[in-house]
């Protein structure tokens, strides 16, 4: 399934200030008419289920779609739900994306966090789709991986690759997020943290810059490195 077609469709109304908030925070980190393949990982292991509840994960997938119509010229975002294993994904569109989290996430289990599954499948999604912009994942979780050594490996070897990593940490388990941010061994540094312990306490301002604050210096630096071209 390519992830990545085009989409005609106009945005809608209640996309522009989504779209507007976003370009903002790229227009400060220099990244205004930078182009990058926007992906949303989500988190669907069992202690996530109150965030799907109470709207945060769709205002999540709305936030990375304001965000995709600015680096991305496809119009969409491909989803991947993943818990013990990744077994859903879907795309969002800007004709499809209201109630787009409670339609899709019903196919995909509650598991537990197995990180290295979401990612290896993030890698091969970027790498099938043909795309030549770099990828950028939004990681959300709200807890450590099933195994954070391999996790860290994943991202050492994942720093080799054109693709940046935003990881969102939901609710108060941060701690190995924040690790990640700071990991050693890496080719470059590939990933950023942003805490949305409350994501309805999270500005669409606040949010944006967190995501796009770090993706300007990994640019720069995967470009020197050969990595992005």
């Amino acid at each position: 399934m390519n992830l990545f077609r085009k989409s005609t469709t106009t945005a809608q109304p209640d996309l522009v200030n989504l779209i507007k908030a976003a370009a903002v925070s790229l227009e400060k980190s220099g990244l205004t008419g930078r182009r990058a393949a926007v992906q949303l990982v989500l988190d669907h292991s069992g202690s996530m289920q109150p965030f799907y509840r109470d709207g945060s994960v769709q205002r999540l997938a709305e936030q990375a779609l304001g965000l995709s119509a600015n680096l991305d010229d496809d119009g969409s975002v491909p989803i991947t739900y993943f818990g013990s294993t990744v077994d859903a994904m879907c795309e969002a569109r800007l004709d499809n994306y209201a109630g787009i989290i409670d339609r899709t996430h019903g196919g995909s289990r509650w598991g537990s966090t197995n990180y290295v599954a979401a990612m290896r499948n993030a890698i091969d999604e970027h790498e099938v789709s043909g795309v030549t912009a770099p990828g950028f994942v939004i990681f959300q979780t709200d807890g450590a991986p099933d195994n954070q050594g391999a996790t860290e490996n994943m991202l050492r070897e994942a720093s080799r690759l054109p693709i940046f990593w935003a990881f969102v940490g939901f609710g108060p388990s941060v701690r190995f997020l924040e690790k990640l941010d700071d990991l050693g061994g890496r080719q470059v540094d590939n990933a950023s943290f942003f805490h949305a312990r409350d994501p309805y306490q999270v500005s669409d301002a606040e949010l944006y810059d967190g995501l796009t604050s770090q993706y300007a210096g990994w640019l720069t630096a995967a470009t020197a490195a050969g990595i992005v071209r």
